[in-house]
């Protein structure tokens, strides 16, 4: 029987992708973990594996298609004896015209339906269509077998040498269920057409992270309930004391940022008021033992956040090796999306740009991002209450109120200028 080939979830709230290219062509032989396609995210472009073996029987979706949405039929793999004519006259390669396909609708098939892909505390489990088509033949429950496939996907030889079980009933599904409220962007594609009419300009098409950007970032600005402390932070004994660091440091071709200084002071902070180190989970929150620090890095027509683990018993020096990477491998979309993902709390830093200061929208789950603007002179009244010349920055803390409360914050912002105003101590 044809098996068919699925558009794969590369990431965990990967809803839809590119095709981006095909390394195999219809006739070529598939094995198990052969490079078949390259799968373009919203983030990063990444490369998809074959899970079962066999002939490339017919391409469904050509080079190049954006929207594919997750689980759409990709292909048709023929196994040993198949050829191409016992997937002619499924639906997917039939030439009639097709029937008008409502909203819910199930991807069209190439081949004898395979079982819906069962769901396991709340989340999808994922399988190939031949081991769903196995484990329903032989009464097993998807949700009890460990997938030794890529990311964890239950294959053929895994349904095989499982033991038959009693499958768990699925819940009942909910009656009348609200449908979701949806969220107001502003004015509709037409109206801002026909509003600048007269006026000359381009349209320029979105890509999978500027739409990704503008929905969540939207959904986050008005769901998360946000508030801000500012504080000034004195930054000449941090910029004395990373000058006598960089020197020694030279021979060793290391050369400390003023960024690695914060994310350290901030994955300290977050050690220091550990009820801070906390995520918003709809209906709790997720405390955390270890500071694991996002930062912003802009690229051509987006950016990124990858996330620095454990950067609260990482060196200044291992924690600026590790950012140079990131940053790199950011700019040319070459990080995988663990590498992105999770994390706590996030600094953006605008400082470097000249930005005095600003108010940074948190990434959900994020329970707070620091806005980090410029370190400039200004005048300051000095311990001995002189007024002298300092080097003073201003910072931003937004914080999801569900999680953090005002004092917790303030305190979270105090912890973290307390650590910047005294570098030493970072390093006891």
């Amino acid at each position: 029987m044809p098996t068919e080939i699925l558009m794969p979830a590369l990431s965990p709230t990967m809803e839809e992708g590119t095709l981006a290219k095909w390394h195999v062509k219809e006739g070529d032989t598939v094995s198990s973990g052969d490079i078949m396609a390259e799968i373009e995210t919203d983030k990063a472009t990444m490369e998809f594996e074959a899970v079962d073996e066999g002939v490339m029987g017919k391409i469904l979706i050509a080079e190049g298609t954006e929207g594919v949405k997750v689980n759409d039929v990709i292909a048709v793999l023929l196994e040993d004896g198949e050829s191409a004519d016992d997937i002619s006259a499924t639906p997917a390669a039939s030439p009639a015209a097709p029937a008008p396909v409502s909203a819910d609708a199930a991807p069209i098939a190439v081949a004898a339906p395979a079982p819906a892909a069962p769901a396991k505390d709340g989340n999808r489990i994922f399988a190939t269509p031949l081991a769903r088509r196995i484990a329903a033949d032989k009464g097993l429950d998807l949700a009890a077998i460990a997938g030794s496939g890529p990311h964890g996907r239950i294959v053929k030889a895994d349904v095989e040498n499982a033991t038959a079980a009693p499958k768990a009933a699925a819940p009942a599904a909910k009656a009348d269920a609200p449908a979701a409220a949806a969220i107001a962007t502003g004015p509709s594609t037409d109206v801002v057409l026909k509003t600048y009419a007269d006026r000359p300009f381009e349209e320029v098409k979105l890509d999978g992270m500027r739409k990704t950007i503008a929905a969540r970032l939207t959904e986050a600005k008005q769901s998360v309930p946000h508030f801000y402390l500012r504080r000034d932070i004195q930054l000449d004994a941090l910029l004395k004391f990373r000058s006598q660091l960089n020197k020694q440091l030279e021979p060793r071709g290391v050369k400390l940022s003023v960024n690695d200084f914060i994310i350290k002071a901030c994955a300290l902070a977050l050690q220091q008021v550990p009820e801070a180190n906390a995520v918003w989970a709809g209906d709790r929150t997720l405390k955390f033992e270890k500071s694991d620090v996002a930062v912003a890095v802009a690229i051509d027509g987006g950016l990124f956040t990858p996330v620095l683990q454990d950067a609260d018993s990482k060196s200044l020096s291992a924690l600026s090796a590790q950012m140079k990477d990131l940053a790199t491998r950011a700019r040319d979309r070459k990080l995988a999306p663990h590498e992105y993902q999770g994390g706590s709390f996030a600094i953006s830093n605008l400082g470097m740009f000249g930005i005095d200061n600003f108010d940074a929208i948190i990434n959900p789950p994020h329970s707070a991002i620091l806005a980090v603007g410029a370190g400039v002179k200004k005048p300051i009244v000095g311990a001995d209450g002189e007024l002298t010349v300092g080097t003073v920055m201003s910072c931003t803390l937004s914080v999801d109120h569900r999680v953090i409360d005002g004092v917790l914050g303030a305190n979270l912002l105090n912890a973290i200028k307390d650590n910047l105003e005294n570098p030493m101590t970072m390093l006891a």
